[in-house]
């Protein structure tokens, strides 16, 4: 037996959570590419980056651990069943789109990959949809999964409920629409 590295995406997504959670941990002088801030920053270029770079920053590694954890169990399928490219490109789209929300209703910084996490486990329950039927599992994760976080968004914490359930929103459009961009 051999190693393969047929999850490309997956793992580069991976090796980028890693190196932006260590700058954020240790707080060197590039962090805050690695975190967005709620707060409109047009004349900051670092802000813009920060679109994207968010979900590649955690504040501890148990965060860090826990979203790698369902990336590396859930991003190869979906990279399988709709390729790297495609893969990549609905990841960058929901990261994107989340942090923009994100900004316009909130004030608050926002980091970590849960929000995309959250669009993989959706989509993963869709990926063998057949026309006109939905999958039971697909029902039984939003009723779990999006009951919780609903439930979770009336105590106060530090956790962004708002993207988690964007994140899955984005799933299920990526799921009926077969991943189409």
């Amino acid at each position: 037996m051999k190693i393969t590295f047929q999850s490309k995406g997956s793992l580069i997504l991976t090796l980028l959570c890693v190196l932006g959670s260590m700058a954020v941990m240790t707080k060197v002088s590039f962090a805050q590419l690695f975190i967005l801030n709620g707060e409109a920053q047009f004349s900051n270029w670092t802000w813009y980056v920060s679109f994207l770079g968010y979900v590649f920053g955690h504040a501890s590694l148990d965060h860090l651990l826990g979203n790698m954890s369902l990336l590396l169990i859930l991003g190869p399928i979906i990279e399988l069943k709709f390729g790297t490219q495609r893969f990549l490109w609905m990841t960058i789209i929901t990261a994107i789109v989340t942090g923009i929300l994100h900004v316009l209703l909130w004030d608050n910084s926002l980091l970590g990959f849960s929000g995309v996490v959250f669009m993989y486990i959706v989509l993963s329950t869709l990926l063998n949809i057949r026309n006109r039927e939905i999958p039971f599992t697909f029902i039984l994760v939003l009723v779990l999964y999006f009951g919780m976080e609903i439930l979770a968004s009336l105590k106060e914490t530090q956790v962004s409920h708002f993207a988690h359930l964007f994140g899955g929103a984005m799933g299920a459009f990526w799921g009926f629409n077969k991943g189409k961009l």
